[in-house]
């Protein structure tokens, strides 16, 4: 064993002992879509400039923290996004029509002086005409309320308590801060300046301009005397939850500006549940059988890369769990497909390992691994980072749990190089060493060729004497895919359109039509509903509220029965339209990215090629889905942003071999390298293309409803990518290697020595 190969071993054990440490001792971060709960985006309004709106937020944050550790739900998160949004997570809570009637009220307290009874009808003063405050008291009388004398920041504490004595009920006891309970006294002495049940002898308590106490100064307190300073108590019949909530927002502070709900996300724990054990299903069904499919083709070495596969399941999980990174349900998904990525490394090594004890049999099989592992290098680095890129723009151009699938899907990625480039290399070196695995060319795995590239180099098919005609085929799809656009239309999800998805289960089952005359009676006519199996109901609406969702629930619960939530979305009209540009701003950014990366990596024409293929991929993908009417959300931007990663992937390997070829022999036409390329690579485009597709049929066979597009998604476009990889982008490529080549010189224009012909790199060995 060389010194290499030894420092990798101890390398990967090292990293394997620390991560199989995090697994055991550490507990993963649950997202709510995964443990249940309610996610709330607020949106502060009414600051003007851009320093205003960081230092609002940022007070606002405070504000909100302390309401919701009063409400005392487990682990509440709260997080500042950009300068003016803050991402609120509350766990386990199932109803947010409290929670977002407590943390959504601006809640501004203010004391008054009243300064009499307001005559029915106006709203200014007799004497100058100017505007007054005038707000009804508990009972209705209109009173007229003098500038405010003490804010809530005056207020220390406040208590709810029942008060049995005095017979004043559920009563809310307020203490104040020393320099503010000085204005109160002062406040109070003025008004007990009036006689005994004069209208002038009150103060006004009023909560966002709305008066919850005016009581009259007791006539025991004498003019100017005023109440103690320490504090006083709010009366006004009410109920227990009356009376709490007060006390949690006067406790909390007031907002320093109003705040907008612009998404709410409400998911059950059952549906999280069941996306676990469907994740999880999904992952070891889908890691045995590329395991096995590894093992089938590439024998003990194939064998040792799924050892190395199932290292690299614990690396990864032990990086997300080290990093408290949060998983949500793309994530999990995520982090499932990147199993099926970790494969591509291995099979890019064995086929160009394969290649080596082809065109050199009497060569040692360390040697030609090691050659293998050397050739392949280039591919894998392009490819993961092409993979690293789309990652990247997830993150920084998606939101909420599209965010979460871009980080793991980063960590997933290199994670599976260095369970390649490592972990597999150091057990496959180690293995290669043994006289009996070297002798035994039917163990190993390598030493032969195998059955794909058997049959293409005794077919040796002719692919690009006509270039043109695979682009015509292209061409086809992609207007079929268009049609699908114009005909049926793209079913933007609520994210991009804005709106309220809201899912239920019921005990008994409801058809369509049942429903939706059951809820156009209750004044939901323009609801959009849909079923999918015994009592599954979502309902789609434009503008609704959360005590409109409640009595929408209670509509189905007429016909269903028992009628519980399962999933919620609220996306505001704002938001929306920011989600709907950011996701075509993201698409845009990845033509321009991945075409840059590529242009500065290969050719020009290499990387137009490739960008060709993948725009080609997109239209067909979002096609498919007007065409098969399912919805294009934020979970449908992830796995088109993935299929980008993947496209440009397949044609990165592709375009390394011309590269290389080329660079080999200049003097053979492109054509011919093109083909020769296609030929060597298509075994490892196969054997890539199915472990992924393991991997995405257990998704979609056993990940439900909520995986199910995202897997079909990948699925059509890994099948799309592949073809476009090779029938799009190098014909694409060929064809503009045609066009930009300069003509040559015509005979007897010039007096100099005429050049030498140029050769048309499409030309199979003609002059021109």
């Amino acid at each position: 064993m060389t010194r290499a190969t030894t420092v990798r071993a101890v390398l990967a054990v090292a990293v394997l002992l620390v991560s199989v440490y995090i697994t055991l001792t550490m507990s993963p971060r649950l997202g709510l879509d995964l443990q249940g709960g309610t996610r709330m985006v607020l949106q502060a309004k009414d600051s003007a400039t851009v320093e205003a709106n960081r230092e609002t937020t940022d007070r606002t944050l405070e504000v909100l923290r302390q309401r919701i550790d009063s409400l005392g739900v487990a682990e509440p998160v709260l997080t500042r996004s950009g300068e003016d949004r803050i991402i609120v997570e509350l766990p386990d809570v199932q109803d947010p029509r409290q929670a977002a009637a407590v943390i959504g009220r601006t809640a501004q307290l203010s004391f008054h002086e009243v300064l009499g009874a307001a005559p029915p009808g106006t709203d200014t003063a007799p004497e100058t005409g100017e505007k007054r405050l005038i707000l009804p008291d508990e009972q209705g009388t209109r009173l007229d309320l003098g500038p405010s004398r003490l804010s809530g920041a005056g207020v220390k504490d406040a208590t709810a308590f029942f008060e049995a004595q005095q017979a004043a009920g559920w009563t809310v006891k307020l203490d104040f801060h020393k320099d503010a309970g000085k204005d109160w006294t002062k406040l109070t002495g003025e008004a007990a300046c009036h006689p005994a049940g004069d209208e002038r002898r009150r103060v006004a308590i009023v909560l966002d301009e709305k008066v919850i106490s005016s009581p009259q100064v007791d006539p025991s307190v004498g003019c100017q005397a005023g109440l103690p300073s320490g504090g006083t108590q709010i009366t006004g019949s009410f109920t227990a939850k009356e009376a709490r909530d007060l006390a949690l927002l006067i406790k909390g502070g007031a907002l320093p500006v109003p705040v907008e709900i612009v998404e709410q996300r409400t998911v059950g724990p059952t549906l999280g549940a069941a996306a676990i054990d469907a994740s999880a299903q999904a992952a070891l069904i889908g890691a045995a059988a590329t395991a096995l499919f590894i093992t089938f083709v590439y024998r003990l070495f194939g064998a040792l890369a799924a050892v190395a596969l199932a290292a690299y399941g614990v690396i990864s999980y032990a990086a997300l769990v080290g990093l408290g990174v949060t998983l949500t349900l793309p994530g999990l998904a995520g982090f499932v497909l990147a199993i099926g990525m970790a494969v591509d490394a291995n099979v890019l090594v064995f086929e160009r390992a394969r290649e080596e004890c082809q065109d050199r049999p009497t060569r040692s099989l360390r040697s030609a691994l090691t050659t293998g592992f050397q050739k392949a290098f280039s591919a894998v680095a392009d490819s993961n980072i092409t993979t690293l890129l789309a990652a990247g723009l997830l993150f920084f151009l998606g939101s909420g749990p599209v965010k979460g699938f871009g980080v793991t899907l980063a960590i997933g990625v290199i994670a599976s190089m260095f369970s390649a480039l490592v972990i597999a290399r150091a057990l496959t070196e180690i293995a290669a060493g043994s006289r009996f695995v070297s002798d035994y060319r039917g163990v190993n795995g390598i030493a032969r060729p195998g059955s794909v590239r058997t049959w293409l180099t005794r077919k040796d098919p002719q692919l690009f004497r006509k270039p043109v005609q695979w682009l015509v085929i292209s061409t086809v799809l992609v207007a079929v895919a268009v049609g699908g656009i114009v005909v049926r239309g793209v079913d933007l999800g609520v994210e991009f359109t804005g709106g309220r998805l809201v899912e239920y289960s019921t005990s008994r089952p409801v058809d369509v039509e049942t429903a939706r005359s059951t809820l156009a009676d209750a004044g939901f006519g323009d609801a959009e509903i849909t079923t999918a199996g015994d009592g599954d109901i979502s309902v789609r609406t434009g503008k609704l509220d959360n005590d409109g969702e409640h009595a929408l629930r209670t509509a189905l619960a007429t016909e269903g029965g028992e009628t519980t939530k399962v999933r919620d979305e609220l996306i505001g009209p704002s938001l929306g339209d920011e989600l709907r540009r950011n996701a075509l701003i993201a698409l845009g950014v990845a033509v321009l990215v991945q075409l840059a990366y590529l242009a500065v990596r290969f050719r020009w024409t290499f990387a137009v090629g490739s960008v060709i293929a993948m725009v080609h991929d997109v239209i067909i993908v979002v096609g498919a889905f007007a065409w098969l009417g399912r919805p294009v959300d934020g979970i449908f931007l992830a796995a088109l942003l993935t299929v980008i990663g993947y496209s440009v992937n397949d044609s990165v390997v592709v375009f390394d071999r011309v590269r290389e070829l080329w660079a080999g022999n200049r003097k053979t036409p492109l054509a011919t390298i093109a083909r020769r390329a296609v030929l060597q690579t298509v075994p490892r485009t196969v054997n890539t293309g199915m472990g992924a597709l393991f991997i995405l049929v257990a998704l979609a066979v056993l990940g439900g409803d909520s995986l199910a597009d995202f897997a079909l998604a990948l699925l059509i476009g890994i099948v799309v990518g592949t073809w476009s990889s090779v029938f799009t982008a190098v014909p694409g490529a060929l064809v503009l290697e045609r066009t930009t080549t300069a003509p040559p010189p015509v005979p007897g224009k010039s007096s100099r020595r005429a050049r030498a012909p140029r050769r048309d790199p499409l030309d199979n060995g003609a002059r021109v």
